[in-house]
């Protein structure tokens, strides 16, 4: 289905998941006065597309009492995982890389045979992007707001503290990647805290920069979203904003500008604008450009699938992405 439902009952509710049987159910407790619950709708309906055997929900956190207190919602947006009419999984805050990683996941994993095994990912090139997600990542147990053990419960105060901006991710949501960045970063205990991809340590030594005065020059301080926007484009010197990834595009159009770069024999590197709400509409204002895919060579952009369609049917696609022309 590629719309989101709204349930605004508890008898509601508990159809919607007895119909949905061992398919997929996520659950967005929202509020209307939330602005990060709308941005988290337009990811939903994003995923909704590509998941059509999944079904995505809506419910009114206090229009819906009954349902929030049985799942101790007590924040919004807090997103849940459901199969088999019970709870596999569960999402706090405003997090659309986890999001998708998450829907991703569980829509695979028990889900309705279809005789395909979606290709794997390298489990290194999949940590080196979460390490990266964002200048300052943390790889805990549980959430910022509901940490599930003593040392992430410090790390996320000591953060706070010191008004470090910071993204998580859950690493009981994920034992391929719990059991991963273990040998990944060398460093065999939870919390890990990265810094623009470098691994800083674990709580012993974030304390230790704290008492120093040293966190704050350790963690980078947040970009405004005109130069993360400017960090992001320049990251390679072609650069693809799409939906997916090179393994794995999400709509038809990134399908087709995958096709035409690969035929180019140009090396590019991708950027996918479904894990992080903030670029995906930043850009469009950013360029002046309003659709997807964007295509950018030494940071200008070049265009969308159209203009690239035309550039290699020209002949001339090749000499633009080397700047030869």
């Amino acid at each position: 289905m590629a719309q989101l439902q709204q349930v605004t009952s508890q008898s509601q509710f508990d159809e919607l998941l007895k119909k949905a049987g061992r398919c997929l159910t996520v659950v967005h407790f929202q509020a209307p006065w939330a602005p990060q619950c709308a941005m988290m709708n337009d990811v939903m309906s994003e995923l909704s597309k590509e998941h059509t055997t999944s079904s995505f929900v809506t419910l009114e956190a206090e229009e819906v009492p009954e349902v929030s207190e049985k799942y101790e919602i007590s924040s919004v947006p807090t997103i849940l995982f459901f199969k088999g009419g019970e709870k596999v999984d569960r999402l706090d805050g405003a997090h659309a890389p986890e999001l998708s990683k998450k829907v991703q996941r569980l829509a695979v994993s028990g889900g309705p045979a279809t005789g395909e095994v979606a290709p794997r990912r390298d489990l290194n090139e999949r940590l080196k992007e979460l390490t990266s997600a964002a200048p300052c990542m943390l790889f805990m147990k549980g959430s910022p707001q509901e940490p599930r053990c003593g040392f992430s419960r410090t790390i996320v105060g000591l953060l706070k503290e010191h008004s470090i901006q910071f993204s998580s991710f859950d690493i009981l949501s994920d034992d391929e990647v719990r059991q991963g960045l273990k040998t990944y970063s060398n460093w065999p205990t939870y919390p890990q805290l990265y810094a623009n991809g470098e691994l800083v340590g674990g709580v012993d030594i974030v304390k230790e920069l704290a008492e120093s005065g040293e966190l704050q020059n350790t963690c980078p301080k947040s970009l405004s979203l005109e130069d993360r926007l400017k960090a992001v484009i320049n990251r390679g010197p072609v650069m693809l904003f799409m939906k997916g990834n090179k393994q794995e595009a999400r709509c038809g159009f990134s399908r087709q500008i995958l096709e035409l770069l690969n035929g180019a024999g140009v090396e590019y590197d991708t950027f996918d604008i479904l894990s992080d709400e903030e670029v995906r509409q930043g850009l469009k204002t950013f360029s002046n450009w309003p659709t997807y895919p964007q295509l950018y060579a030494k940071g200008e952009l070049v265009g969308g699938v159209d203009i690239v369609r035309e550039l290699s049917e020209s002949g001339e696609l090749e000499a633009v992405l080397r700047g030869d022309s």
